[in-house]
């Protein structure tokens, strides 16, 4: 829950959605492809509007307004950096897919594959020398995109991360995108071969576990390799049983063991918290930003909406929608390879769709389909997230005071998203919308039942 809501595709940039696509185009190393500072995080939710030469905010409403203010000096930042960033999205999209196009049709790809079948005839030995060698060449030809994101945010200082620490976690999320790209590649190779009509449907048969084995591994394995994780207990322990008191009131009581304090304030100026993990890895992570930059009660109000996720089964309905989604993608994909192959393929020197090379084309194929479902995702996204702001608002109704202020404020949120790029980008309402609904909503003066937590 934090306050910005553009669309970034970046490695760790929400937990479910990154396993889920991980495990379905992790072959081609999606991860090459990352636009950098804070293009769409799955947490984050923004926008204002300008009202005159102020740097006030206004939502109209029936009975009163709120407003989101920003000084005049951080709105024309805020202005600035939204404009950046929008244009470096869509840059990073259409050179993603030129690098894409260039490379099969200059015979880079071909002479990759045919260096790596010159060296064995094993297949298992070619894809350990063919989607390393195409997977960290795309990664290299994308990281000047993905340095200048870094470096926005530490101009905005929305970011403290030094570009050593910067670069390692870089490395670290290559090297990543390796280990499983290499078997995600070796499985739908193999599988394309053994069913080349229907192999869209049993690769995703196999995908499908996969993608659930990666979120429950997820904070115990893969957030550690990025941040810092101590017990919230003993730094704060009043904030533990706090809580844990708003967890036993949403019915979903989590103990102190399994409550943690990340140690975000050394890369990020971003405040955030989440609920995450199924069974036994269930649990609360609170950034230490949000313990520095907010009072008690607004920790508890971003943990409240998070709350609001788990509780009203967001995890599983997210994880279905793009499962579903993905099923879809994969189908059209596999029309998609026989057309461009039948067009281009003798061209590109990529003899089928058991071919190494043609992992390539699947690779332009799915970038482009993740472009365009873009809009989809963010639309089901922002439904979830509205409702997620109900269920805080509920949950922590008559102890806590509206926080969406701060969070825009820290997070030097849009002034004001055009309709299109709400669409297409924002993964939330804008935040003058929320703002807006979070000081109406009060069916309690009503008279009338609350939506959730009754």
């Amino acid at each position: 829950m934090e306050g910005n809501g553009r669309k970034m595709a970046g490695l760790r940039t929400g937990r479910l959605r990154w396993c889920l696509r991980t495990a379905l185009v992790l072959v081609l190393a999606s991860s090459a492809f990352c636009v950098g500072p804070r293009l769409a995080s799955a947490d984050q939710g923004s926008a204002s509007t300008p009202a005159g030469t102020s740097a006030t905010v206004k939502a109209e409403t029936k009975a009163s307004t709120s407003a989101y203010q920003l000084p005049p000096e951080r709105y024309e930042k805020a202005v600035s950096l939204a404009r950046k960033e929008y244009t470096l999205y869509f840059v990073a999209v259409a050179w993603g897919i030129l690098v894409l196009v260039a490379l099969l049709q200059t015979g880079v790809v071909a002479r990759l594959r045919n260096v790596a079948e010159n060296a064995s005839s094993k297949r298992v030995i070619q894809a350990l020398i063919f989607v390393p060698a195409l997977m960290i060449l795309l990664a290299l030809l994308h990281l000047p995109i993905s340095m200048y994101g870094h470096r926005l945010s530490l101009q905005y200082q929305l970011s403290i991360q030094r570009w050593g620490s910067w670069f390692w976690d870089w490395t670290k999320g290559e090297l990543l995108s390796l280990g499983l790209g290499y078997v995600v590649a070796l499985l739908l190779v193999s599988v394309i071969r053994w069913k080349p009509r229907t192999w869209w449907l049993y690769f995703w048969y196999a995908m499908v576990p996969l993608s659930l084995f990666l979120f429950f591994i997820s904070p115990w394995f893969l957030d550690p390799m990025f941040n810092r994780f101590t017990p919230l207990q003993r730094k704060h322990p009043e904030l533990v049983q706090a809580i844990g008191e708003l967890t036993q009131r949403a019915g979903v009581p989590i103990p102190p063991e399994r409550m943690f304090l990340m140690e975000a304030s050394a890369k990020t100026s971003a405040i955030n918290a989440y609920v995450t993990g199924v069974g036994a890895s269930k649990r609360v992570v609170v950034w230490d930003t949000t313990i520095q930059k907010t009072n008690p009660d607004e920790v508890l109000a971003v943990v409240g909406h998070e709350l609001g996720h788990y509780v009203l089964g967001h995890t599983w309905k997210g994880f279905l929608f793009f499962t579903v989604g993905s099923l879809g993608g994969l189908y059209v994909a596999y029309r998609a390879l026989q057309w461009v192959l039948a067009r281009w393929g003798k061209t590109w020197g990529v003899r089928g769709q058991e071919d190494w090379a043609a992992l390539a084309v699947l690779l332009l194929i799915f970038h482009v389909l993740e472009f365009a479902g873009t809009p989809i995702g963010n639309g089901f996204s922002r439904m979830q997230e509205h409702a997620a702001d109900v269920y805080g608002l509920e949950v922590t109704h008559g102890i806590l005071p509206n926080s969406f202020q701060k969070l825009g404020d820290i997070d030097l949120a849009d002034p004001n998203p055009s309709k299109f790029i709400t669409f297409w980008l924002y993964s939330h309402p804008p935040l003058g919308e929320r703002l807006a609904f979070a000081h109406n909503y009060d069916p309690w003066s009503k008279g009338d039942p609350p939506k959730y937590v009754k």
